[in-house]
């Protein structure tokens, strides 16, 4: 089946209130990743730094279209998501620290958040890795007859995996209960899949080949994204079938902090064009063309989400580190 491109959404079906969440939670992914941002030039963080700054709709949008008890499941671009699933971020940055508070006890680092209590199963390291495990997640929960749906992230590299194209294939099959998203942000690295355009029509034969629904939505739109997300949602739950899901989106930073944001594949005027469709930018012009939030009230919702992060940067850099005596412990021993 081929690939349907979803046109950006002029309304959503989303309440005030909730829409309102929405915002809040880009702000919490975005002033935290800009502080991590901060936190590694000082060297306070050790190893790889993926940044999700200009991706937040993307695991926003799935917060809401999913249930607290679905899985989600990503690659090592991870610290949105277990943010959206409302893990603690004094958890998260301690994790980055290195510290016994971290979400993973400080042994992980930034590729390897987790947070099983609220169905968040990482932050892969391995490109693809995760793309195996979460058919298995949606495999075991139509085996159960659980009603719930497992929803993977990966970027647009890991479609050269082996394991990806073995996973749809076995989706299909069974009809198991998954969304595999692509979070196409356009620059795979390591790949010859540089652009969208590349990407989409991989996508559109990919879908094809193991007789799958599949989609193109322009990821930097919310409202759009979230709609997808919530019919894929809904279709995996009632029928047991899978759904592949090309989210085309754009990160501003490079593709860890050893790149750097303007390098020899993309210039600064480039970035600075694509700025004009900040998901965080297209949410405030939603409220002001809809008469729902004043300006005032939004800059002191990012003033309090700001306070937050900070709050919650100091408590994790103030934490201890990890005893000697947990070296060999599990990472979720009490």
């Amino acid at each position: 089946m081929a690939t349907t491109s979803i046109a950006p959404a002029t309304a959503s079906s989303l309440p005030k209130e909730e829409l309102l969440q929405a915002y809040r939670e880009m702000l919490l992914i975005r002033r935290f990743e800009e502080r991590m941002a901060q936190m590694y030039q000082q060297g306070k963080i050790g190893g790889f730094c993926h940044l999700y700054i200009g991706q937040e709709a993307v695991a926003v949008a799935a917060q809401h279209a999913l249930r607290p008890d679905d899985y989600m499941i990503t690659s090592y671009r991870d610290h949105a998501h277990p943010l959206v699933r409302g893990t603690d971020p004094m958890r998260c940055a301690a994790e980055l620290f290195g510290k016994e508070a971290g979400v993973a006890r400080g042994k992980g680092g930034s590729m390897h958040f987790f947070d099983v209590e609220r169905n968040m199963y990482g932050g892969h390291g391995i490109v693809g890795g995760q793309i195996p495990v979460a058919t298995g997640m949606a495999f075991a929960s139509k085996y159960r007859e659980e009603d719930r749906v497992t929803m993977c992230f990966f970027g647009e590299a890991a479609m050269n995996q082996g394991t990806f194209h073995e996973s749809l294939n076995m989706a299909s099959l069974w009809g198991l209960p998954v969304i595999y998203v692509c979070e196409n942000n356009q620059y795979g690295m390591g790949t010859a899949l540089e652009r969208a355009s590349a990407v989409t029509d991989l996508s559109r034969r990919t879908a094809g080949a193991y007789n799958i629904e599949g989609y193109a939505v322009d990821a930097m739109d919310f409202f759009a994204t979230y709609e997808l997300f919530k019919k894929c949602a809904d279709k995996a739950r009632q029928e047991n079938r899978p759904t592949f899901i090309d989210a085309i989106c754009y990160r501003f930073r490079g593709h860890s902090m050893s790149d750097p944001v303007h390098s020899h594949y993309r210039t600064k005027e480039e970035v600075e064009e694509m700025r004009k469709k900040d998901p965080i930018r297209v949410m405030v012009r939603h409220f002001d063309e809809n008469g729902l939030y004043e300006e005032a009230f939004l800059k002191d919702v990012d003033k309090e989400v700001k306070e937050h992060v900070n709050d919650a940067v100091k408590r994790a850099v103030e934490s201890p580190d990890p005893g000697l005596e947990t070296r060999w412990e599990d990472v979720y021993t009490d």
